[in-house]
């Protein structure tokens, strides 16, 4: 074996020892008594929304509260809802992607004729009016179930 093999082996495991220092260096200021904050540990608490209408932003991330107030900001807020009141979901599409708004029961099953037709044209709007009945507990868009989806409690 030549000296020329040495010094290649020498700085391969010099370089990985540097590496190992530098990994370990970065975990230094992690707290192990300090567990990450957990924002899925609780349900978020319900907005009351008095009867009329609430307005949100349509994007494929989810739906984003604007009036009222209370759901201004908030994305897919659990909204609490008075039975037997008229609520009017109104909308903008403000991606352009395929979306549309749906009541839906604890099977995941739309309620009544509680949907609206799929747009994808940016700048698009919809409302859904609908009267708040027992057994309402999602508002969902059908294409982006998974991240286009807020809770309904009824009071």
């Amino acid at each position: 074996m030549t000296s020329k093999h040495r010094i290649g082996r020498r700085r391969v495991l010099g370089a990985v020892g540097a590496a190992s220092v530098v990994s370990i260096a970065g975990c230094a200021d992690d707290d192990p008594e300090e567990e990450p904050a957990d924002d899925d540990d609780e349900p978020d608490a319900a907005i009351e929304v008095e009867p009329g209408e609430m307005v949100f932003e349509g994007w494929t991330a989810g739906w984003e509260g604007v009036e009222p107030d209370g759901i201004a900001d908030e994305q897919n807020p659990t909204i609490a809802l008075q039975d037997g009141e008229t609520y009017t979901f109104t909308w903008t599409n403000e991606d352009g992607g395929r979306h549309n708004i749906e009541i839906r029961d604890t099977d995941d099953e739309v309620i009544g004729d509680y949907q609206t037709e799929v747009i994808d044209e940016e700048g698009a709007e919809q409302s859904l009016e609908f009267e708040v009945e027992e057994g309402m507990v999602y508002y969902i868009c059908e294409p982006h179930e998974s991240t286009m989806r807020g809770e309904i409690e009824i009071v």
